[in-house]
């Protein structure tokens, strides 16, 4: 698996190396966008995030693939059965708690693999604290026989 994923990682390295090659520090001509190919991806993107705002994680876990990898706060899970056995019931009451938005959205895929990166801001009231939160959002999705799968999340956000 490991090999698989290490793979995985430089093809999507190279997909996303043109959002990269103007340099640090330099503003981009043109806006990043999410090209055509990424759009039904970005639509499961979207789907997962819907579902854990209706608190429903047998559909959140279902665009999960089986191997999924999720980052968040330093933490990681390993597997669609760790992750939903030990914070998808959380992230869940927490996306009902509180409004998110989505302010950029750049992705792409090629062949059987993409990748959705969105920036957005999440703000409310959540266990009587208030957040107001600038978030960033990294997905890489696999082409299976049943549709796209989110095989790895990685999840980040300071306060704004």
């Amino acid at each position: 698996m490991f090999l698989r994923r290490k793979g995985m990682v430089a093809t999507l390295l190279m997909m996303a190396a043109p959002l990269w090659a103007h340099g640090a520090g330099q503003k981009s001509s043109r806006t990043p966008s999410l090209s055509p190919s990424a759009r039904a991806p970005s639509a499961v993107v979207d789907a997962f995030h819907a579902a854990l705002r209706r608190g429903d994680g047998r559909a959140a876990a279902s665009l999960l693939a089986d191997d999924a990898l999720i980052f968040e706060a330093g933490e990681a899970e390993r597997t669609k059965a760790e992750y939903a056995a030990h914070h998808l019931s959380a992230d869940a009451e927490f996306s009902q708690s509180v409004s998110s938005s989505v302010t950029r959205r750049v992705g792409h895929s090629e062949g059987t693999l993409a990748w959705v990166a969105s920036e957005g801001r999440i703000s409310g009231t959540y266990k009587g604290k208030t957040i107001d939160l600038q978030t960033t959002e990294t997905m890489l999705l696999r082409r299976t026989a049943v549709g796209w799968k989110i095989v790895h999340v990685h999840w980040s956000s300071a306060k704004r």
